[in-house]
Parts: C-alpha cells; sequence; structure tokens
C-alpha cells in the first residue's frame, strides 16, 4: 500500500461541456471520491489523466510530471483509489492510495475541532489597487467556510 498527494492543475480552463472546474473544486468536500480516468488519446499529452470529480464534472488533470507514473501503475491492473484533498491557489489536490482502501488525508486536510485555532495562512501577493478586479473575501474556517 502507498499513499500519495498529487497536484491536479488546469482547475481555471472551462470543460467542452461548459462545466466550471474550479466550482466543481470548490463543491468538493476533502474526503469525497474522485475518479482518476487516463486519456491516452488526449491531443496535448497521451499521459494525461482527468479528475472526476464526485458529480461527474471534471476537475482538471493530475500534473503533467506525474501522470506517466500513476498511469502506468494504473495500466498495470494496480487497484487505486482517490479522494479529493483540497484547493489552494491555482491547483486542487487529490490523495491517492494504491494496493485498495480508501486513502486517508493527511492531518491538516481534516476538519479541526472549532476550539483550536486554524493554522496562519501565508500572505498573499497584492499589487496596486484595481478598482475594476474582483477582490474576493479571505475564505477559512474563521469565516464559517
Amino acid at each position: 500500500m502507498q499513499e500519495l498527494t498529487l497536484a491536479v492543475v488546469g482547475i481555471d480552463f472551462a470543460n467542452a461541456d461548459g462545466s466550471n472546474r474550479r466550482s466543481e473544486a470548490l463543491m468538493t468536500l476533502p474526503g469525497e471520491p474522485v475518479e482518476l480516468v487516463p486519456e491516452p488519446k488526449n491531443r496535448h499529452d497521451g499521459n494525461a489523466i482527468a479528475v472526476i470529480g464526485p458529480r461527474g464534472v471534471q476537475i482538471g488533470y493530475l500534473n503533467a510530471e506525474r501522470a506517466p507514473y500513476i498511469g502506468g501503475r494504473m495500466s498495470r491492473g494496480e487497484e487505486v483509489a482517490a479522494i479529493f484533498q483540497g484547493i489552494d491557489g491555482a491547483a486542487a489536490f487529490v490523495r491517492v492510495r494504491f494496493g485498495g482502501g480508501t486513502p486517508t488525508l493527511p492531518l491538516q486536510s481534516q476538519c479541526r475541532s472549532p476550539s483550536l485555532p486554524a493554522p496562519p495562512r501565508p500572505p498573499r501577493a497584492s499589487g496596486p489597487y484595481d478598482p475594476h478586479a474582483f477582490y474576493p473575501d479571505e475564505d477559512g474556517p474563521e469565516w464559517g467556510a
């Protein structure tokens, strides 16, 4: 048995059917199962592995650096299970387990007790103020998200 955390990239691109990958990633809770689907006929990368959320909407693709390794193990018939781990910036993350069973979330991804303080967030880079830009509210347990 082996577990890995893998980056899911391309979450800011629209799917061919018009569905929104980032929205799907934001609606997916840590620990929910996701499906890994190899795309050997992908015109950009024959090793591409799509990550499909629990509602059947594509979230993105496994990082191109890791996809050949994961795809190779899958093509050899190894049993693989994947769960959503979280989202941070331009990437989401999944937890993959080979050898049977359900992957486990690393401690920092699991729900914390309300009595425990949230870990400090890294400061966000900010440029000059643009009155026409979109500035989302910070999210996190302190805001009820």
